[in-house]
């Protein structure tokens, strides 16, 4: 079985507080080499990122991925939330110029999670996405679950375009399992191009160090339950994982405390289901996995 981290970062700078020791190094893809390695994982897509210290982390991803070809596949970020371009007009000219620039399979485009989502209904956020349809790129989507009935309706909108949500759709650490929140994200899976991704498991917990994060395997078996093995991907969302597990435990999460998961639907969310997205763009072929 070949294991896929569908969402991960490198740096070049530690673009975050507190301070650390190594800010130049602790970020950077050789280290997340070495953790692939270290737990069996052959493949990485880098979520780039531009935020502090990092202006041009998309170049770097896309360095690296070209270094690593087998290994990594960079999707950089385009007018994400801390771009000042962020919903600017012209968005659509701005993902055009990407894909002329760098030829991605993905990109990814970062919300503020609390925001009015509105912009990505409208006529400039219609003509965004309208140029990822074009190119057939895979949307890895940052949204908040009070944002699903506009990112359904995107999705509805264009039905051939994949949107993957991240980090298990960004529901909050709830002692109800039944949230409004998780109700939100759940019923997105009516929508069969709506994704999500099995990553940041420490921000659904609420007490993230404590591993291994009963709360949000909660909200995780929900999810595996409305969406199925073949649209649920795992991401480790290393290095910022960090915070609340190593990666290997990022991967275990999953992969041994999932015990709601059978073998076989386990190979679709650790590699599999991603796999496909990208076979089908011509990438990382791999024989297909079938759900159990």
């Amino acid at each position: 079985m070949t294991i896929i981290d569908s969402h991960c970062h490198a740096w070049e700078v530690w673009p975050y507080d507190p301070p650390v020791p190594d800010p130049a190094s602790r970020g950077r893809v050789k280290r997340l080499l070495w953790e692939m390695d270290s737990s069996g994982v052959s493949r990485a897509i880098l979520i780039a990122a531009g935020i502090r210290h990092n202006p041009r982390n998309a170049d770097y991803a896309q360095q690296q991925a070209h270094k690593h070809p087998g290994r990594l596949i960079a999707f950089p970020d385009v007018d994400c939330r801390w771009s000042p371009t962020h919903h600017a007009p012209g968005a659509d000219g701005r993902l055009e110029a990407t894909v002329a620039r760098r030829a991605p399979v993905g990109f990814t485009h970062y919300l503020d999670e609390k925001a009015d989502p509105s912009w990505l209904t409208s006529p400039d956020g219609a003509a965004f996405f309208a140029v990822a349809e074009k190119h057939r790129l895979i949307v890895s989507l940052s949204c908040g679950p009070s944002q699903m009935a506009a990112v359904r309706a995107l999705a509805r909108r264009f039905p051939d375009t994949p949107f993957l949500l991240h980090h298990l759709g960004w529901v909050p650490a709830s002692p109800r399992i039944d949230s409004e929140a998780l109700r939100a994200v759940v019923n997105g899976a009516a929508e069969a191009n709506l994704f999500v991704k099995f990553s940041g498991f420490g921000y659904a917990e609420g007490e993230g160090w404590n591993f291994p994060c009963d709360r949000a395997r909660e909200v995780a078996k929900a999810l595996y339950q409305a969406y199925g093995p073949q649209r649920l991907i795992w991401g480790s969302d290393y290095p910022v994982s960090q915070r609340y597990m190593t990666y290997r435990q990022s991967l275990e999460i999953v992969r041994a405390r999932c015990d709601f998961i059978g073998e076989r639907d386990m190979a679709l969310v650790l590699g599999g289901a991603m796999g496909k997205l990208l076979s089908e763009r011509g990438c990382w072929s791999e024989p297909p996995v079938e759900a159990s």
